[in-house]
Order: C-alpha cells, then structure tokens, then sequence
C-alpha cells in the first residue's frame, strides 16, 4: 500500500508501507552494511545488557554482521561505542562515524572522531578527504561498487564543530564536487538531522520538525536537488529518533531512529541493515518493543 503522510511536505513525500516482506537473502555477490544512530550516552558500563545499546550489538551479531557500521551522529562518548562494537561485535569490525550535534557538546568527543580519521585518511577505503575545517569529518569511501559520503553539518566553512545542521556553502560544494567524481552505480549519503523530520512509522511521534535542515529551506532544497540530479540511492539520518522511510521527489529518505533502547521509550529502538547487490538496494529494518524485548524485523522494501 501506498499512503501519504499529512505535513507541511505532504505534496512531496510519499512514505511506502509494506504490507508483507521481501523473501530471500542479499546475493552473495554484494554485500550489507549495518546502521544505527543516537545511541549516545546508553552504552556500557553505565547501562549494560540487551536493554540498551549492548543490545542493537548483540542482535547484529546473532544476525551476522554486516561489512561495516555507519553511526549517522549522535553517539557521544564516542569510545564508549567504540568499545562496545569492539567487544560484541569484534575489534577488526569497522565503523563511520557521522557527527552529530551533541559531539559538540564537550572538545574531547570532536578530538575523539577527529583522530580516528586523522588526516582524512585514516577511516578504511577514503576517497576523498573533507574541505579544509572538516578534513577528518567529513569524507568519501568507497566498498566494492558503492560509494558513500559522510557529511559533517555542523561545518560552517571555518570550523567544524557549529552549533545548527546546515548544508553551507562550503559543505554543499565539496558534496557537488565528490558527487560529479563519483563512478560508483550505487551511491548513499549520511548525515545526523533530516531534510524534514517525519512521524515514527510505528507510533507517529514527532521531533525536530522545523528545526532539522528544513529551517534553512533554500540549503535544504538545494541540497536535495543536487542528490536526485547525482542519482543517491538514500540518504541516511538520525536526530528525530523517530524511524521514517519516504522517497522525497525521487531520493530515499531513512531516518534510522535511536538505537538507546529503553534510553528512549517514545519510540521502539531500532537498526538497519542494507544489502547492496549487483542490480538493486534492499533495507530491512528491526525494532524492539520499546521496553526492551528482542529485535524483530518489522520492514523490508526495495530502494532501487
């Protein structure tokens, strides 16, 4: 079925509702990648076990781990995380950090992401480094024929670390830039606040409409733009801790929710997993129950 959501944005977004789930597995010739965001501060040793964040992990592990984790922002204190995946999932699984805007709540969190892609190069499979201000923060890579671009928005085109998401100008022409050098069929961008916040697929709570990168709306809507003319498969985000899936005037929106379990009871704590085959996209995405029962999946679309 087909539904449309009511909004300020209601003539341009259609939100796709399964009513059953794709059968069968990725080809073996692709691969998946997981993703899950806004996690920050329900990590161990604080909050242990398969209530919290422990638990996002351990259910990627009985799953199997994708290639990779992408975290779109907000997983501050960021070695937290880091050494949770480290002893659930493995030291050698890797991850790409977005920054979000509560990393610019303290220094230390900023150094943090800055070091561990120290250079712009130190994150496996760069391709491009970010603009001068965001040379750790933002950046390229690429896995086998996809292409993925993280992007800080808190980048102003001094510093790095700017209170407000936004696309600025010195953002959106490093984007354009690595967009029109890409050769890679399948693309995928990341960031942490939506182009607009939509209502949470299960329960239909709202956050941070108004004030996620709709309230620049002439960068916002540039920035759109420059994703349909590139052909982005999806674009992924995090803030609203609300899971929404919209294709928005042609390009896939994910917001991809918190992953903080009962850190957040208003909506069901949630991750995705992104099989990327030789001639098509899929996502599937679980949930718990929003008081910390196990990860079920509770969608499954195509995305090209």
């Amino acid at each position: 079925m087909i539904h449309t959501r009511p909004s300020r944005c209601a003539a341009l977004v259609t939100v796709i509702v399964l009513s059953g789930l794709l059968g069968g597995c990725a080809s073996e010739r692709g691969f998946h990648f997981d993703i899950a965001a806004d996690m920050r501060n329900f990590t161990p040793p604080e909050y242990p076990g398969p209530r919290y964040f422990g638990g996002v992990c351990a259910a990627l592990r009985e799953l199997g781990p994708g290639a990779f984790m992408v975290i779109p922002g907000d997983l501050d204190p960021p070695q937290r995380v880091r050494t949770t995946l480290d002893v659930t999932l493995g030291p050698d699984y890797v991850w790409y950090p977005v920054v979000g805007n509560h990393e610019l709540d303290r220094p230390e969190y900023m150094s943090y992401l800055r070091t561990i892609n120290a250079g712009g190069k130190k994150l496996p499979g760069i391709v491009r480094a970010g603009p001068p201000g965001a040379v750790e923060t933002c950046y390229s890579f690429d896995y086998q024929h996809a292409h993925f671009v993280v992007i800080n928005q808190y980048f102003d085109g001094r510093s790095d670390a700017v209170p407000g998401g936004d696309i600025s100008d010195a953002l959106y022409d490093w984007l354009a830039a690595d967009l029109a050098a890409n050769r890679k069929p399948f693309v995928f961008v990341f960031g942490h606040e939506p182009s607009v916040s939509l209502p949470d697929l299960t329960n239909g709570r709202v956050r941070h409409r108004g004030n996620s990168l709709d309230q620049y709306p002439r960068h916002n809507h540039r920035f759109w733009t420059l994703l349909r003319r590139h052909e982005v498969v999806a674009y992924f985000c995090g803030h609203s801790h609300n899971t929404s899936v919209a294709k928005i005037n042609g390009v896939w929106q994910l917001d991809t929710g918190h992953a903080r379990g009962l850190g957040d009871s208003g909506a069901p704590s949630t991750f995705l997993k992104v099989y990327v085959e030789p001639d098509a996209v899929k996502c599937r995405l679980y949930r718990d129950d929003a008081q910390g029962g196990p990860y079920k999946l509770v969608y499954e679309g195509r995305l090209r």
